[in-house]
């Protein structure tokens, strides 16, 4: 395929159009091209400033190599890990990683297993960087193995992708502006053919190695299981741990997803620490070896967990409200974990709907649907836009979101305003602060990175 032709396709499958054109070349060369996205997309991050110093970066940097991580074991790196356990009579995959990096992880895996031979893939959930790569790899014959929810966390991915993939790009701007919808980039169309439930783990003996698939529900959606070779004592994980062990768990993502449900996730803790691994091999970064060390960090995520959970409904029900108890709820020092991926307050938050819904039954206005922004130009006007500036600005060295609450008032009747554009950057740029110097949660970095570069374009616009 001549290199003009090869762009064309690049292009066509980055921007998401012409599907009748990207469907005429065969996967051989659909793979030729992810090659060049893969490269593309670690450009753009690096170009990007927003970039710089996120998770995000950290990963796409990783480099692509295949290596042994135990005898008979490989993982293929990058943003998310792609793991092969051989043995003599076929070969099992686990997780193939995201679908703009699989094709260099199937050459730097094939050219260290000379005689791969693919038996199983094993999908540990659905997101796209643990699946993307499923039909880079996939062919007649080869059994897909995952969770009983995964065909419907996949349908509900597929269908709000539009309005996920805006959201995401919102926190992550180096993101192309739309989707890939065609070919090999395209999310979802993964038809398992052995699915695993709850309670009941797939147990399965090739060429002399046990595998046991566990379901394990509740951790980065309902859809999660693990690998456990029980002979050798390791557990590939996926993303049940997170990005990063041990950490506060992500209880429920402000991106947007699913509920997921925080005893659920107690349950499967328990179940990982009856299964006493020796090494834990996640699906991002690097393994993890010390069965006491590992032990001792599995056990503090679950203590962590039920200690935010416990206290959450003994202040429900006491009758504090969900603000109170996202203020007073702390993580005692024995069970301190950082929160760069799942934050406290945010998990109070969570559990409380999770089981109260979105009526905390103090607000009737919340049961219709007139938001408070819409009497804010009434206030301006009862107030003065000058008066409620020179509020806000009393407020933003000591209580930012205060200031915030005001400005909001003051830009929804004046939404060029510039006196309260600066004070709103001025906000923003001490909440930035604070989370920078404290919990240091990637999320809310990233959402008042992006709240910044939108007051910094209004007020560049005048």
């Amino acid at each position: 395929m001549s290199r003009i032709v090869k762009w064309v396709l690049i292009v066509l499958l980055l921007v998401g159009i012409g599907v009748g054109l990207a469907l005429k070349f065969s996967k051989t060369a659909q793979n030729a091209a992810l090659d060049k996205i893969s490269d593309a997309a670690v450009k753009r991050i690096a170009a990007n400033p927003d970039a710089a110093g996120t998770v995000a970066a950290d990963f796409i940097n990783i480099p692509i190599e295949a290596r042994e991580i135990a005898d008979g074991i490989w993982q293929g790196t990058g943003v998310g890990n792609t793991h092969i356990v051989t043995t003599d009579v076929g070969d099992v995959m686990f997780d193939t990683g995201l679908v703009t990096q699989a094709t260099k992880q199937k050459k730097a895996l094939e050219t260290a297993i000379p005689d791969l031979d693919l038996s199983h893939i094993i999908i540990s959930h659905s997101h796209a960087d643990h699946s993307g790569g499923t039909n880079v790899w996939h062919r007649d014959g080869i059994e897909i193995v995952t969770h009983a929810e995964f065909p419907e966390e996949q349908r509900y991915l597929t269908e709000l992708q539009d309005y996920f993939w805006h959201r995401n790009r919102t926190l992550f701007p180096f993101m192309p502006e739309t989707p890939p919808t065609m070919g090999l980039l395209a999310y979802g169309g993964i038809e398992p053919n052995t699915i695993v439930g709850n309670g009941t783990p797939l147990k399965f003996s090739q060429g002399g190695v046990d595998f046991e698939v566990w379901a394990l529900p509740g951790a980065e959606g309902a859809d999660n299981i693990v690998l456990w070779l029980p002979q050798k004592k390791i557990l590939f994980s996926g993303d049940f741990f997170g990005p990063i062990f041990p950490q506060f768990p992500n209880v429920f993502t402000m991106r947007g997803e699913k509920i997921r449900k925080p005893i659920e996730y107690i349950n499967s803790l328990e179940v990982v620490l009856a299964l006493q691994p020796e090494m834990i091999v996640p699906s991002h970064r690097d393994p993890i070896s010390g069965k006491a060390e590992i032990m001792r960090d599995i056990a503090k995520m679950r203590d962590a967990t039920r200690y935010v959970h416990d206290q959450t409904i003994a202040g429900m029900n006491a009758g504090k409200t969900v603000e109170q108890l996202m203020t007073e709820i702390r993580l005692p020092p024995e069970l301190e974990l950082t929160q760069e991926h799942g934050k406290v307050s945010w998990a109070v938050k969570s559990i409380w709907e999770y089981y109260a819904t979105w009526f905390h039954f103090d607000k009737t206005t919340e049961l219709y649907p007139v938001p408070v922004n819409s009497v804010y130009a009434d206030i301006v006007e009862l107030s003065g836009v000058d008066a409620l500036i020179a509020k806000a600005s009393s407020y933003v060295e000591a209580n930012p979101l205060k200031s915030l609450h005001l400005i909001d008032m003051v830009l929804g009747a004046e939404p060029a305003n510039k006196k309260a554009l600066d004070v709103r950057k001025s906000a923003l740029s001490q909440l930035l602060a604070a989370a920078e110097s404290g919990d240091k949660n990637s999320y809310e970095i990233y959402w008042l990175k992006y709240r910044l570069r939108d007051t910094q374009a209004k007020l560049d616009a005048q």
